[in-house]
């Protein structure tokens, strides 16, 4: 970081790694200040826990003034957005929040993890265990992990691990944020399509995911899932002195419910679950292999880590009935989500409760891509927050339309969150799972106390 202190405006300061970046700044010493037209938990709490949640909703270019060293600007906020509008009168030095990563981040050595699905999980393995070992290191990653303080962090460590997120770095700037960041060494978990209102063509989505793979320098290396087929013909193409390592599940065996990865004739339990894991697991290790990490200190630590939170979280369980909940919104991720919960549990029944809740996912040329996701479900159920549609000022989706596209004639749609609870209030949970999946919030209904409520 850079040892001057500065005085910062964050525009859009409620976004998921918005909020967290405002919070790590301020806490090395610079003064920050922000704006929001909405924001919610656990952005919102985390903002009044640090002092920094603005006086009022809204925009205040009149806050703004020639005092001001740099404005990070928000994908949340618009290209007219006020405030943007008078920093740029302002001539105030103006960056997305994936230039402003890098810019503190140029003499380190940069660690990138992109894909559609499982990015997430692991740059949380890479965290959980660099963290175990108390190594020294920084990084930016989008959901919580146990026993780290918050999900950014910048210092003078020589390295720092990126969860790179494909879509777009700002109003400003439409380049993808993962190729903002450039790595040194890169990870492509996996492809599939997603975020069609920036991408609206399969291979125009693809496409950014080989700019990224080609931005890997000389010198570099490039890291692959050889079990995703897309991932597979990127990672495979001929490139310059590059370095490139496929990776496939870890083996493993389950045993009386537990899961155990294994090397050779040795077991280690792990306390998460599902192909996908297996995957993100091999994945983290390789990436840990070129930094230092031995087979040994990474099984020691892979065996404590619990999960990125929100990601296949168990929120309850009692005799004969589970509840999780997910972040997953895309179709590949909620594909794998419900496939490794009916594969945990072969024997339960398993209740899929999704909500559509993204531009893509509200989409009608989209919605097919959600063919078969919640098959391996007994009930399936999509709940469609009608404010969020009006919102976004798209066209609503009919229900035939959706369960079309799911390929799903008896599913269940809601869209009135009190009639989704009393619809599985109402349910009868013996033998059962239930699966909550969302990158919302189910129009405010409180997944902890449902669990208590189904489970009283």
């Amino acid at each position: 970081m850079q040892p001057k202190k500065e005085k910062i405006h964050f525009i859009a300061i409620g976004g998921s790694v918005m909020h967290n970046l405002a919070v790590a700044l301020q806490q090395a010493g610079h003064e920050v200040s922000g704006s929001d037209d909405e924001i919610f938990d656990p952005s919102r709490s985390t903002l009044i826990k640090h002092g920094l949640l603005p006086e009022k909703e809204g925009w205040r270019p009149e806050k703004l003034d020639h005092s001001f060293d740099s404005v990070i600007l928000g994908m949340h906020a618009k290209a007219e957005n006020p405030e943007l509008l008078k920093a740029q009168e302002l001539g105030l030095k103006i960056f997305s929040f994936p230039e402003y990563i890098y810019n503190q981040s140029k003499n380190k050595q940069r660690i990138v993890i992109a894909g559609s699905h499982g990015k997430t999980t692991i740059t949380a393995i890479i965290v959980h265990v660099l963290s175990f070992l108390k190594h020294k290191f920084d990084y930016v990653i989008g959901a919580k992990v146990n026993g780290v303080e918050s999900t950014v962090k910048l210092s003078d460590a020589p390295i720092i691990i990126i969860e790179g997120d494909e879509y777009l770095s700002s109003p400003l700037d439409p380049t993808p944020k993962f190729v903002r960041y450039q790595h040194h060494v890169g990870l492509i978990s996996g492809i599939s399509w997603d975020h069609a209102n920036v991408f609206p063509t399969e291979e125009e989505y693809v496409k950014q995911f080989d700019v990224f793979a080609d931005q890997t320098p000389k010198g570099g290396i490039l890291i692959y899932c050889e079990q995703d087929s897309m991932a597979l013909i990127i990672g495979k193409k001929e490139r310059t002195d590059v370095l490139a390592i496929p990776y496939k599940s870890h083996s493993h065996v389950s045993d009386g419910g537990r899961i155990f990865l294994t090397e050779g004739r040795q077991r280690y339990p792990i306390k998460i679950f599902g192909s996908h894991n297996y995957q993100n697991i091999s994945g983290a290790k390789e990436i840990l292999k070129k930094i230092g990490v031995t087979d040994e200190q990474f099984f020691q630590a892979i065996s404590t880590f619990e999960g990125a939170a929100g990601r296949l979280q168990k929120v309850k369980e009692v005799d004969g009935f589970s509840l999780y909940k997910d972040f997953a919104h895309a179709p590949s991720k909620v594909r794998a989500t419900v496939k490794a919960l009916k594969e945990i549990h072969p024997t339960r029944d398993l209740v899929a409760c999704l909500e559509l809740h993204s531009l893509s996912s509200l989409s009608k040329n989209f919605i097919p891509q959600y063919k078969d996701t919640l098959k391996s479900a007994q009930v399936q159920i999509v709940y469609v927050n009608a404010d969020k549609v009006n919102a976004k000022k798209l066209e609503p989706l009919a229900d035939d339309e959706i369960r079309k596209g799911f390929a799903a004639p008896s599913m269940h749609i809601f869209r009135d969150a009190k009639t989704l609870e009393k619809f599985l209030l109402d349910h009868l949970w013996k033998n059962k799972n239930l699966l909550m999946m969302s990158s919302g919030n189910f129009g405010g209904l409180q997944i902890s106390q449902l669990a208590e409520k189904i489970s009283a």
